[in-house]
């Protein structure tokens, strides 16, 4: 009897153990792990993504295909974050850049048109979301000493009071010990100037001290973080006549006769007019939707 009840124990403590390693294998799963190096040969483009606490650097195996000539009315734009690139892969002095203004000018596209005009010269992007900013130090130790440069992208950048990504992306611009490796800049786009919402009664904080106008605390903390890129650059809504020009680029290049783009002129109004917008997007979306319509009804 007393063999038969060891054997139970014995019998108990095997199920018990195999149930704690199971245990201990499903915890482990849940840890966080050192994030593996990619193929850096095996794009041109990453995304940084962390899932159930576990991050990795994806390879991008089809960037997007717009070139620098294909964004048009934005030459002064164009011109001044190309140069700040062409310095920073010449290993010259260069500036962190804050994108901002009307959306669908063309603030993303021109961040994606550099990576295609350059990733030859050594250019690589990687995307971060907003929510993933608290990785920034990881990323930046991971790529740095590598030959490569690498653009840290932020799109559509936005953040609320007190948020842990607003400081983690403010301490690594400008407020960290640690300094960023010169082969790292941080380009982002974003619709608002300083990145966070702005309220009417915290103008009411602003004191006057002998005839100057001195902002309050709140609005100070919210300039401190847009004040940490080196480079504003501003986009602004398209007037109709380059809206239409922007169009008529498009239809173009989807191998459209110029009569097709000169009938397509009023239905180019019509749509903008029920988008609520003449943005370069706009523009490009119904170029598309024409071009399809031209396409199908010619049987094509």
């Amino acid at each position: 009897m007393q063999r038969k009840e060891e054997q139970v124990e014995m019998n108990d403590l095997v199920q018990l153990v195999a149930r704690a390693e199971k245990l201990i294998g499903r915890l482990e799963l849940l840890l966080p792990r050192p994030v593996e190096a990619p193929d850096w040969s095996a794009a041109a483009a990453f995304l940084w993504r962390r899932r159930n606490g576990h991050a990795s650097l994806v390879p991008v195996r089809r960037p997007h295909e717009i070139r620098l000539k294909d964004l048009r009315d934005v030459d002064e734009q164009k011109a001044r974050i190309d140069m700040n690139t062409r310095q920073f892969l010449a290993g010259r002095r260069a500036n962190n850049v804050l994108l901002t203004g009307a959306r669908g000018t063309g603030k993303s596209s021109l961040v994606k048109a550099l990576l295609n005009a350059y990733a030859a010269r050594g250019l690589r992007l990687i995307e971060v979301d907003r929510d993933d900013l608290m990785d920034l130090p990881e990323i930046i130790e991971m790529v740095q000493g590598r030959p490569e440069r690498f653009i840290l992208f932020c799109d559509d950048l936005s953040f609320e009071d007190a948020e842990p990504a607003y400081k983690a992306l403010k301490s690594v611009l400008d407020g960290s010990v640690a300094a960023v490796p010169d082969n790292v800049l941080i380009y982002a786009t974003s619709n608002r100037r300083h990145l966070m919402p702005e309220y009417h009664d915290e103008n009411r904080q602003a004191t006057h001290v002998d005839g100057e106008i001195h902002p309050g605390e709140a609005v100070e903390e919210k300039i401190s973080l847009s004040e940490r890129f080196g480079l504003w650059i501003s986009f602004y809504p398209f007037s109709q006549d380059e809206y239409l020009e922007i169009v008529a680029y498009w239809l173009k290049s989807f191998g459209l006769s110029r009569k097709a783009i000169d009938e397509a002129r009023q239905e180019a109004l019509q749509w903008a007019l029920m988008r609520g917008s003449r943005s370069g997007r706009v523009a490009w979306q119904f170029a598309r939707d024409w071009a399809g319509r031209i396409e199908a009804g010619s049987g094509q």
